[in-house]
């Protein structure tokens, strides 16, 4: 009998708790499906003037639209694309109309292009704003002497290029066609969420049927 309680007890607690994973998990998934929907609705939607003091929690994503000029100089990013092409993206400081000197994304270069000489000046520019969540601890520190970094630290680009710790990523510009832009989009944004659902009620019918197997050959034999 003592065994029976120890095996219902361990048994109930373990499929309590897989199933609160389980449920957990449902929650997850809508959680980042609407966040999903509201980064692409800020995403699509119509570009309006780059906010005074933008900040990553009210304008993460937002399209905008700046009309100033490129200035001289620029970071170079490593980055493979996803036709898996390695290069480089163009981080080049922007002077707007009204005197603002921010980052802007330019976009992509093949390897071969890094030291070509780009187009600046007057143009204006469509993007949205962003804060790149980039890098950890095993990202290799960047390269001054070559301008190469391996990710996009806001702070640190904006450190170098004398410019605000402001991002405009941008989806359409006028100034260079060798410069190809890459679009802020969701596709680098996981929701493996439904996965993690189907998993752990997997794991807690599996324990069930086990739970209950146990305790079936561990029931007392009748006599006779």
């Amino acid at each position: 009998m003592r065994r029976l309680i120890f095996l219902s007890l361990v048994g109930g607690l373990g499929l309590a708790a897989l199933l609160a994973l389980g449920i957990w998990q449902i929650q997850r998934l809508a959680w980042k499906a609407d966040l999903l929907q509201t980064i692409t609705t800020r995403i699509a939607a119509t570009p309006v003037a780059l906010p005074q003091s933008p900040t990553e929690d009210r304008d993460r994503y937002r399209a905008v639209t700046v009309a100033g000029e490129i200035d001289e100089g620029e970071l170079h990013v490593f980055w493979v694309t996803k036709e898996a092409e390695t290069g480089y993206r163009i981080i080049a400081p922007f002077l707007t109309e009204d005197g603002r000197r921010v980052l802007l994304d330019r976009g992509f270069v093949p390897a071969a292009g890094k030291e070509r000489a780009r187009a600046t000046g007057a143009t204006s520019i469509t993007g949205n704003l962003l804060w790149p969540d980039e890098g950890d601890w095993t990202t290799p520190p960047p390269e001054v002497d070559t301008n190469i970094l391996y990710a996009r630290d806001v702070s640190y680009m904006a450190e170098r290029l004398g410019t605000e710790p402001v991002l405009i990523v941008a989806r359409s510009a006028s100034a260079d066609a060798d410069v190809t832009p890459q679009p802020v989009t969701t596709a680098g944004i996981q929701n493996n969420h439904l996965q993690y659902v189907i998993t752990w009620f997997s794991l807690a019918f599996i324990w069930a049927a086990m739970t209950t197997y146990f305790l079936w050959r561990s029931r007392p034999k009748s006599e006779g």
